[in-house]
């Protein structure tokens, strides 16, 4: 979400081998299904391009984007050669014309930008002196010339001011300072957003760099909550307040003097791969709503989250906090993300997303993402967005095709902004900085399970047909054959809104199934395309049983008594690359043969031809107890249940 700012550091590995079925249980949150809106794909022309260096930061007042970091010159697009310009620009959003009376003159990178309440330009990073005063790491300007707002009284006297975030009068502060306006803080300050005068009610100090050669104490990446209530920190340290905190800190803000929440996770407490990555925490962003927020990362293998993404959800308190889920990449970093309109945009150094499989290469599951990718908030599965950081054939003498950072993801009131220390983006010349417009982007729609009580069963039977039963909840009708000859050779089933999803062999993809998609409507299956050719490794048409629920597929196969999920997002058909297993009593799952949820229950089938139910809560301590199932129907000559396609609907 839009309150953020951020800076990063290069990054390059971490894998996780994960088999493709048994893994331990996992019965965790479940969120819930909701709408989202992705920007285009298709970054914008006019957007002026920087010279050499990298950009870290944005802020938009009206029509106007300043863009800061670390550069020494700046043109307008098409524009032939370059013009002077030291670390902080401004230009028109509309025309992309640069604005040469905004000309403030800093002597080091700007790391961050924030909008005062009064609407002037707040500016931190590493600098001396700006317009030739000295004036460290922290100022506020006029955003029409950049003159010095000299009655603004905030100092960063004390080191580098790397994210500044404004909520409400608040002016949140974080970085490698020791002292802010001439008074100790550690790491993370408040001050008053319309004058820069200090909050003395906010004493939150983070200290104690992580043990490694080189390694400095700084809080690296910042989010204020929505409400105000809750900031979490990312960086390098250990402790915060003297409470015990690795590289993560959550703080609570609601009541007049802020605290150290009880919120812990040892996620990010282990070592990865390599000495160059002391801390790998790199980022963190509240969800629009406040509900939620992502950590991202960098730091190569090892037993914690890294070169990973995670979401943690905000009510959460303890000692032993568990992410919702984890997306990994496979060794490559993750240095900066965004979180906005019901999407996770994440950027850096990686190529592939879904990759728990890879290191250092495509594993099954793994997606094409080239630097940036949008993953679906509900599961961190990569949804179909993909624009690269790859200048295609349009790179100019001198241009970088592919660094290591992505300094900053920030969403505008009218499109996402990327800043980068290269040259490509959307396979066009992009220099340092780009800009996705939501004008061109899509909505993505609520896409789960039918949701009513009562509809039809339909069950597989000989090519090309499937008998089709009425269901009530409790009961069923009389059987009948209903002609469905799209549905040939099909194996597992399931509905999904208007569609139905089907696995079918296929001797020439690698795992010799294909999953199938199709309009489902009054009460037939259309003509079908193939799903994502990323799903070409899943062995769909192994599956006795499936149904999808909440952004999770559930699935049995006929040698494990075991009810897995894997995440899948319906927004191009991508499968996770992780198997995990619920946690059930009293059912010998390999002996289903077929399944489909129903109204809060699953109902499904079995080698013996009877038709069963039982209640399903999937955040449960143990998601299903088999003891309470029921029997519908046994096996009979009008319908005998034994088969892998069984799928419920509406019509």
């Amino acid at each position: 979400m839009s309150l953020k700012r951020r800076a990063l550091v290069p990054a390059v590995v971490a894998g996780l081998m994960v088999g493709l079925t048994a893994v331990p249980a996992s019965a965790v949150y479940v969120p819930p299904t909701a709408a989202a809106t992705l920007v285009t794909a298709n970054p914008a022309d006019n957007t002026p391009h920087a010279q050499n260096g990298s950009m870290r930061a944005f802020a938009q007042i009206g029509d106007i984007v300043y863009a800061g970091g670390s550069f020494t010159g700046v043109k307008a697009a098409g524009a032939s050669s370059w013009s002077a310009a030291n670390n902080l620009i401004a230009y028109n959003i509309n025309t992309g014309a640069i604005q040469t009376g905004f000309a403030p003159v800093l002597d080091g990178a700007v790391q961050t930008l924030a909008v005062s309440p009064d609407s002037k330009l707040i500016v931190g990073g590493s600098f001396g002196t700006v317009n030739g005063v000295a004036r460290k790491n922290l100022v506020e300007l006029d955003p029409s010339s950049g003159a010095t707002v000299a009655s603004w009284v905030g100092r960063g006297d004390g080191g580098t001011v790397r994210r500044a975030i404004v909520q409400g009068n608040n002016l949140y502060i974080a970085g490698a300072f020791h002292w802010v306006n001439g008074t100790q803080h550690s790491l993370l300050a408040r001050l008053n957003a319309t004058t820069g005068a200090i909050d003395t009610t906010f004493q939150i100090d983070a200290s104690g760099a992580r043990p490694y050669p080189n390694s400095s104490e700084l809080v690296w990446g910042l989010a204020v909550a929505p409400d105000g209530k809750t900031v979490v920190a990312v960086g390098n340290f250990t402790t915060v307040n003297g409470n015990v905190r690795n590289q993560v800190v959550m703080i609570d803000t609601s009541t007049g003097t802020p605290t150290v929440a009880n919120w812990v996770t040892d996620r990010y407490v282990a070592a990865c791969a390599s000495d160059a990555f002391p801390f790998y925490a790199r980022d963190v962003d509240f969800s629009d709503d406040g509900s939620f927020f992502v950590i991202v990362a960098d730091g190569a293998s090892g037993d914690a989250y890294c070169d990973a993404t995670a979401r943690w959800e905000t009510a959460d308190r303890g000692t032993a906090v568990k992410a919702t889920w984890v997306a990994y990449t496979g060794r490559d970093s993750v240095t900066s993300l965004e979180v906005a309109d019901g999407v996770v945009y994440v950027a850096g150094h990686f190529r592939w997303q879904n990759n728990a499989n890879g290191v250092d290469a495509k594993g099954d599951g793994g997606v094409d993402r080239y630097g940036v990718a949008a993953l679906d908030q509900q599961n961190g599965r990569p949804i179909a967005w993909n624009p690269t950081r790859s200048p295609g054939d349009a790179l100019p003498t001198d241009g970088v095709s592919w660094g290591a950072i992505v300094w900053e993801l920030w969403k505008g009131p009218n499109g996402l902004f990327l800043g980068q220390d290269s040259d490509g983006l959307g396979n066009e010349y992009h220099g340092r900085l780009g800009y996705f417009p939501d004008s061109g982007g899509r909505a993505i729609g609520v896409l789960d399970a039918p949701k009513t009580a009562t509809g039809y069963l339909y069950l597989g039977t000989s090519t090309g047909t499937v008998k089709k039963v009425a269901y009530t909840g409790t009961g069923l009708g009389t059987p009948a054959t209903s002609s469905q000859p799209q549905l040939t050779g099909v194996k597992a089933a399931f509905a999904l809104s208007n569609k139905l999803v089907w696995a079918k062999a296929d001797s020439s993809t690698s795992s010799g199934s294909v999953l199938n998609i199709s309009v489902f409507s009054a009460g037939a299956a259309g003509a079908p395309w193939v799903g994502s050719g990323y799903n070409s490794w899943f062995p769909a048409a192994n599956l006795t049983g499936a149904f999808y629920l909440a952004g999770r597929l559930y699935y049995t196969t006929s040698t494990d008594n075991a009810l897995f999920y894997r995440y899948l997002t319906p927004d191009g058909y991508i499968v996770g690359d992780t198997a995990y297993t619920l946690p059930t009593s009293g059912i010998d799952w390999h002996t289903v043969r077929g399944m489909t949820w129903v109204s809060g229950k699953i109902v499904y089938g079995s080698t013996g031809g009877s038709l069963r139910t039982v209640g399903f809560d999937p955040a449960a301590a143990t998601a299903v107890v088999g003891a309470n199932s029921t029997q519908l129907a046994a096996s009979s000559t009008a319908a005998t249940w034994n088969n892998p396609t069984l799928f419920f609907a509406t019509s």
